[in-house]
């Protein structure tokens, strides 16, 4: 009959989205939270593209030689403190803030004593 065709997919779908929203709101509760850290409109430089996420640790007081990345992309400060020097200007970072690389030219450099460590999303071109 009608019942055992439509109404028992329906009501177990019901049910696992209101388990969901239940589960949504006990997160906010919980002190889940989401904050975006860094938005900006991106043209690819082709269709196909090869997103990495690298972990970068930096020993204490190290600079690195001029380079470039193979793409551009966020960068997330894990811990430490780091002077950029990209494309002529000079901004310094700390744990939790979040930057954009261009793929210019650029030094960075850990200003602690201790190891400081990066994320970097890169999207480049695939090969």
């Amino acid at each position: 009959m009608f019942e055992s065709s439509f109404i028992k997919p329906a009501s177990v779908t019901l049910a696992t989205l209101l388990m969901l929203n239940v589960q949504a709101v006990s997160a906010q509760e919980k002190g889940f939270n989401r904050a975006t850290l860094l938005s900006k409109q991106v043209e690819l430089p082709s269709k196909s593209i090869d997103a990495k996420v690298i972990r970068v640790t930096i020993p204490p007081t190290f600079k690195t030689p001029q380079h470039t990345h193979e793409g551009p992309g966020p960068r997330y400060v894990v811990k430490g403190t780091l002077t950029v020097v990209e494309g002529g200007k000079t901004n310094t970072y700390s744990a939790g803030e979040v930057f954009w690389e261009s793929g210019q030219l650029m030094t960075v450099e850990n200003k602690g004593d201790t190891a400081a460590e990066l994320i970097i999303f890169e999207l480049a071109p695939a090969k």
